[in-house]
């Protein structure tokens, strides 16, 4: 469907290099549009999408007409990143930005035995799961959403810390932290119990220790039709 979404906007509006562009459209799923996000970061430019995956939560209807209308009447959100440090068991530092989420992820058949420090302060010495994550404001409603976590107003400056299937403390489901929060996640007995970091989908493997924190000196620029902003979406997902 994108492929041909594409043929039939080119041959009204044409082609153009993104380096010399005013916005970049961006046709397909949530996941093509982080990974437009992620690829033209360094260009600053606005990115409008047009759903032609399946959720399409940070995408705009589609629509063959009109594009150029549209274009000018939406409206801009800034969306932060998150950054993640991630040390694998070889000592190995990777780093990844996130616009969703961090999460970590048990690779093995027990359960993952973390460490949770905020701030360099101790806050959970040791929780049983099959994984933890960190979302923004603009990712929660996706993984943090399916794992029980809270939906953030996008305007908040607030992340969300969310447990996958906790087993010990029993069916504690996170916190809510500032933006300006630092999360140490540090893996207890890795060798027996594995655990892979995910950043928007990236993933790096036997991890021991992962760093998260809020990026705000990096923006990406999203748009969306008057009305149907991330605001207003992020509200109605919590009426559903």
């Amino acid at each position: 469907m994108a492929q041909a979404a594409r043929e039939s906007l080119t041959r009204q509006y044409g082609d153009h290099a993104e380096d010399g562009a005013d916005v970049i459209v961006a046709l397909g799923g949530d996941g093509f549009m982080l990974h437009t996000l992620h690829r033209t970061q360094k260009l600053g430019l606005p990115v409008y999408g047009m759903n032609r995956g399946t959720v399409g939560f940070l995408m705009n209807e589609y629509s063959d007409y009109g594009l150029t209308e549209r274009l000018e009447a939406a409206e801009e959100t800034v969306i932060n990143p998150l950054s993640m440090n991630a040390v694998t068991m070889d000592g190995t530092v990777h780093r990844e930005l996130a616009i969703n989420e961090v999460s970590l992820l048990r690779a093995g058949p027990q359960a993952a035995r973390l460490r949770i420090s905020v701030d360099g302060r101790l806050r959970m010495a040791e929780l049983v799961c099959d994984g933890a994550l960190v979302s923004t404001p603009a990712g929660s409603t996706a993984y943090n959403y399916s794992a029980h976590g809270a939906i953030l107003p996008i305007g908040s400056d607030v992340l969300a810390l969310t447990a996958m299937s906790a087993f010990r403390p029993r069916r504690w489901r996170g916190a809510l932290l500032p933006n300006t929060a630092e999360v140490r996640f540090e893996v207890l007995d890795p060798a027996k119990r594995p655990v892979m970091a995910e950043a928007d989908a990236r993933s790096v493997r036997d991890v021991v220790q992962v760093d998260i924190r809020s990026e705000p000196s990096i923006e990406h620029r999203v748009m969306f039709d008057p009305g149907h902003g991330l605001e207003e979406r992020l509200l109605q997902e919590q009426f559903v």
